[in-house]
């Protein structure tokens, strides 16, 4: 049995998506960040925050996002004065992570901003029900 468009789960969650994803690119564009670019440098601050100096695939792995694209977008915020990738002591292959001081300033804007957009598009849903059913979703099947 063919489901309607608007009873499709996916359809519905494809629609919400966009809608959220022109939210959270209005919020940033005035930043000059793009959603992963806002992403990444916001887990290599948090962690930062936290005392960890993480190499590329740290905040991949925080991230949930490809590892060459990472790299990719770690340098072009490297280009913007954001971060430094500095080369590990321990290992000269990897670079270590390091949020410079404009980065550090515009990292809690930028989280700010995208709190902004999740608390008005979230609304109409209790914020638990919402975090809660994300999870399950987001988790792989193991």
């Amino acid at each position: 049995m063919s489901l309607s468009p608007g009873e499709s789960p996916g359809f519905l969650l494809w629609h919400a998506t966009l809608r959220w994803q022109r939210g959270i690119a209005a919020a940033l564009g005035p930043l000059g960040l793009t959603h992963v670019q806002f992403v990444l440098l916001a887990c290599t601050w948090w962690l930062n925050e936290q005392g960890e100096h993480p190499n590329q695939l740290t905040v991949a792995r925080q991230a949930g996002t490809d590892v060459k694209m990472t790299s990719q977008v770690l340098r072009t915020l490297e280009d913007k004065g954001l971060l430094a990738r500095e080369t590990d002591p321990a290992d000269t292959r990897a670079k270590r992570l390091r949020v410079t001081a404009a980065g550090a300033e515009l990292a809690p804007r930028a989280i700010e901003a995208v709190e902004g957009v999740d608390a008005e598009f979230f609304g109409p849903v209790a914020v638990d029900d919402a975090v809660g059913l994300l999870r399950r979703l987001a988790q792989p099947e193991v």
